[in-house]
């Protein structure tokens, strides 16, 4: 289930973050880092992922 929210998060972070840890803070900082640019997004997304 690691690989499907690797591959959503690098194709639209809070889809991967939500899948993770469903809506909530983290949700919700990565909402506003995929606004402010991309790839800081991903960065989050992916580091939510591992982390878990």
């Amino acid at each position: 289930m690691d690989i499907v929210r690797v591959v959503a998060a690098i194709l639209l972070p809070p889809l991967g973050v939500f899948l993770q840890v469903g809506i909530g803070m983290h949700f919700w900082i990565n909402i506003l880092l995929t606004l402010l640019g991309y790839i800081p997004g991903i960065v989050h997304a992916i580091w939510i992922i591992a982390k878990k």
